[in-house]
């Protein structure tokens, strides 16, 4: 599985530790699927990287955009905005957006807010690979148990 401080398949580096205070994001493309790899802290000081790798114009052959978080430590109101924008570009485009790997502070703070109803996600970056476009919210049995948001 690709992580920041390496570069996916194809993929390239798009901002460092320092550039960027704190987040590292990286671009790769599996088959039909972007991945885009983010690793640190998501907020206002360090949105720029993500956001640039999310305004990226999608390729031929593009179908979903997929954000692993496998490694973001923090997002805060800012990170949120970025990706529900991203989310509405991607639809624009005919391309689905998707979040995997969400750490446990990360996963509260989607479920507080009511992101993981709008956001496809899923447990981890492989599960997610496998999985087909079936639309917004966690998938079957995918999603860890804090970001479910189910009432008794």
């Amino acid at each position: 599985m690709p992580r920041p401080a390496e570069q996916p398949r194809g993929g390239e580096e798009i901002g460092g530790e320092e550039a960027d205070h704190g987040l590292r994001v990286a671009v790769g493309r599996e088959g039909p699927v972007r991945i885009v790899t983010v690793a640190g802290e998501l907020d206002h000081e360090s949105a720029d990287g993500l956001r640039s790798a999310l305004a990226r114009s999608v390729d031929e052959g593009i179908e979903r955009i997929l954000v692993d978080f496998g490694d973001l430590r923090f997002c805060d109101s800012t990170g949120l905005n970025l990706l529900l924008r991203a989310r509405l570009d991607a639809e624009a485009a005919g391309v689905s957006l998707e979040i995997a790997g969400l750490q446990p502070v990360v996963s509260r703070l989607f479920a507080v807010t009511g992101v993981d109803t709008v956001l496809r996600i899923h447990s981890d970056l492989a599960s997610a690979l496998k999985a087909s476009d079936a639309g917004p919210g966690p998938d079957d049995g995918d999603a860890p148990p804090s970001a479910s948001t189910g009432a008794v």
